[in-house]
């Protein structure tokens, strides 16, 4: 396990043991916040390590101030971002959106439920900031319980009627992702990832795909590597990436 994925761990069991799938909905969502915002904690703080240094969000004082998420201005209007690295010289560089699917709905028993509004509200993220930031490097994290890989599974064994939510979500949202120019569609992530999640006190585990191949498990560092070489070639005038220390330097003149 690498460091970042034993971090994330750490921060996986701080989180409250999940609340039942027939709890009310305001305790659901307050604990999808709260995965939400470990997780981007996490990923602020690797990001600071590998040498972008103004990345959020970041610890109260850290950065001079709150070291909240960052409310960037966007082409069709101001958004909230999960994770960012801006700088003066060159505006947004880097755009994480964490979204969170973590419980059943009651009458199907599945997590199918809420994937449409979530991928429709990533795919408004990624127009808005593309538009006014089209040389951004943006990355859809879709987390779903561990559990969306075999919900599909009907009661007694019976030959089931659909897809696991997993094998749909990577339907779904195959067509977003990949986006290789900065003049490419706006709606487009450079990279999308589905990441399989259990977390309680007692055990965590993550296990992260690239969107459209569910047979293939990435490291996260691996992910991250990724997004690093991506910025890197997007700013060969400011960054170059050492692939060594998987950091991003100032380049050379």
């Amino acid at each position: 396990m690498s460091p970042i994925e034993k971090t994330i761990d750490a921060a996986l069991r701080s989180l409250p043991a999940k609340p039942d799938d027939s709890s009310p909905s305001d305790t659901k969502k307050a604990y999808s916040e709260a995965m939400s915002a470990a997780i981007a904690n996490t990923i602020g703080a690797e990001l600071r390590r590998r040498g972008c240094k103004e990345a959020r969000p970041a610890e109260p004082g850290e950065l001079g101030g709150s070291g909240a998420e960052r409310r960037m201005a966007g082409g069709i209007g101001a958004k909230k971002v999960d994770v960012t690295w801006a700088t003066e010289e060159s505006g947004l560089l880097l755009g994480i959106s964490i979204k969170t699917i973590n419980f059943r709905d009651s009458r199907a028993r599945n997590f199918q439920k809420n994937l449409t509004n979530r991928r429709g509200d990533m795919l408004i993220e990624a127009v808005t900031l593309h538009r006014r930031f089209p040389y951004a490097v943006l990355a859809g994290l879709f987390f779903l319980d561990a559990g969306a890989e075999h919900d599909h599974v009907r009661e007694g064994g019976a030959t089931p009627r659909r897809r696991s939510t997993f094998l749909n979500a990577h339907q779904r949202l195959k067509l977003f992702t990949g986006r290789g120019d900065p003049y490419d569609r706006d709606e487009q992530f450079e990279r999308f990832y589905l990441i399989l999640v259990e977390a309680n006190p007692a055990a965590s585990s993550i296990r992260a795909f690239a969107v459209g191949d569910p047979e293939t498990e990435i490291p996260i560092n691996q992910m991250l590597d990724d997004l690093m070489v991506l910025v890197a070639e997007r700013n060969p005038d400011f960054y170059e990436f050492n692939d060594v220390s998987g950091e991003l330097l100032r380049a050379r003149s």
